[in-house]
């Protein structure tokens, strides 16, 4: 039990009904988990408010309530406090219900449109490699130093980053890595927590469906690096031309990072392989099993990011040459014929362009490109045409398919992104609506040294559809193909 008054420490409150000096249980925002003394926090979200549901939680045991606006019908026995927002609220009582653990360790945030897994999920690795102990908040998993847990959002609620963060304290936890959303920031998952730095990777098309324009899409991811403090280290992509945009009104200090350009950190890229890429590290040469230049963006941050939290150089680089692709980010196979698959998660345009046209670079002859996509349903329509667009120019062969249409009707989601091929590019396309058979299609399509990308769902292991999620994995589906092909 942990005492309301001491949980509501640094909360802008405007008024209080009752005692705040009172023992409560948990802090909860989803009426349906309610116990006896639990405090409730109503937020009014994307489409359901909490607000309706307060004499509900009382009924089932809440002693307080946080609250924007106060109910017509106050009860006596129970506490209301109203604040402005409550989603900050949330943030900031959920950091001091687990005792602010983020200020016990450095927490790194990373966001961007694309990369953010990567660079939080390879700096998990290189910190481990180093003998540390390391947590991670990623898209992909939640690690508590060896112990993993199932990631269900990219930057996860309030009380539940506080709660991980308290564990890995527990755990003995050194160094934390954070992917940090747009949709997290915006909806104040982040208030509260002590950031030691912060990492802009690149800003493209993504996520309008929630937020109503790139500039405010662009300006929440500014206010990361806005709300850091003196204390911490913001460390941009300066090649990227929202980089110095970030940077404009952080206190923290102001770190840069380059292929291109000239940058605080800058790598060059010497040679370039399926298997790799060999880069020049301040005139070292580094072997790195990373293939694309992204993914060299991804690692010059990485190496930036360790030398700021102070990791000796040498150091830094032998491990680097060590380091694993993550789950679903350019993982390939190869079939017995030498047909290449490669699975990437790329579900926005720039990733997309970014994955094929490394494919592209490192393609030795006539080896085709066949590509399978799809666009999310109940998500930004406009990036479909947009996908299709470049996946048809930019392949041998596209085939479009779905891709967790969600309550949409699949078939719709692919007339949208067919109305983005061109003309000259109409007859390199196909369109199979079930993804397993349109991953078996290309397959059949490919021939020795073929590369077949398989984009948009990386480690997700599930298809939605009407609200059901069914076991789906595109690499598990590739390689049951081409073992198919192989018994054949």
């Amino acid at each position: 039990m942990k005492n309301l008054k001491d949980i509501l420490y640094k909360v802008a409150i405007n008024q209080v009904f009752g005692v705040t000096n009172i023992d409560v249980n948990q802090l909860v925002f989803d009426s349906r988990k309610i116990e006896k003394n639990d405090v409730f926090i109503a937020q009014k979200g994307f489409s359901v408010d909490g607000h309706l549901f307060i004499n509900k939680v009382i009924s089932l045991g809440a002693i307080a309530i946080i609250c924007e606006v106060f109910p017509s019908d106050i009860k006596e026995g129970i506490t209301y406090v109203q604040v402005d927002d409550a989603n900050v609220a949330l943030a900031v009582m959920a950091s001091n219900f687990y005792e602010n653990p983020s200020t016990k360790f450095p927490l790194v945030g990373v966001t961007g449109t694309n990369g953010k897994t990567t660079i939080a999920s390879l700096l998990y690795q290189l910190f481990y490699k180093a003998g540390y102990k390391v947590g991670l908040l990623s898209t992909v998993k939640v690690l508590v130093d060896e112990v993993e847990f199932k990631a269900t959002h990219t930057t996860p609620d309030s009380v539940a980053i506080n709660k991980y963060l308290d564990m890995m304290l527990d755990a003995g936890v050194e160094f934390c890595f954070m992917e940090v959303s747009s949709h997290g920031i915006h909806q104040k998952r982040t208030e509260g927590l002590k950031f030691a730095g912060g990492i802009f990777t690149n800003l493209s098309h993504d996520h309008l469906d929630y937020h109503d324009t790139f500039a405010e899409y662009r300006n929440v991811k500014k206010s990361f690096f806005d709300s850091l403090p003196k204390s911490a280290f913001a460390l941009t992509n300066i090649d990227d031309k929202n980089g110095n945009f970030m940077l404009q009104n952080t206190k923290a200090k102001k770190k840069t990072y380059a292929l291109k350009t000239v940058g605080d950190y800058k790598v060059k890229i010497l040679e370039k392989q399926i298997s790799g890429t060999l880069i020049s590290v301040d005139g070292t040469e580094v072997w790195t099993k990373l293939i694309g230049v992204f993914n060299i963006y991804n690692l010059t941050a990485i190496i930036a990011t360790a030398d700021l939290l102070g990791l000796e150089k040498l150091e830094i680089l032998t491990i680097v040459s060590q380091l694993e692709s993550v789950s679903g980010r350019f993982q390939y196979v190869i079939s017995e014929e030498g047909s290449t698959a490669i699975i990437d998660y790329a579900h926005t345009p720039d990733a997309l362009k970014n994955v094929l046209e490394t494919i592209n670079d490192i393609r030795t002859g006539n080896e085709k490109v066949i590509t399978v996509v799809g666009c999310g349903g109940d998500r930004d329509a406009t990036k479909r045409p947009k996908m299709a667009h470049i996946a048809s120019q930019l392949s041998t062969q596209a085939i479009f398919t779905s891709d967790n249409p969600r309550s949409e009707n699949p078939q719709t989601i692919l007339d949208e992104m067919e109305d983005g091929v061109s003309p000259e590019n109409y007859r390199k396309t196909l369109t199979v609506l079930d993804r397993r058979q349109a991953i078996k299609t290309a397959c059949k399509l490919s021939e020795t040294g073929d590369i077949i990308l398989i984009a948009g769902k990386g480690h997700e292991n599930y298809q939605e559809v009407n609200g059901v999620r069914s076991h789906f994995d595109d690499l598990e589906e590739v390689t049951n193909c081409f073992n198919q092909l192989k018994k054949n």
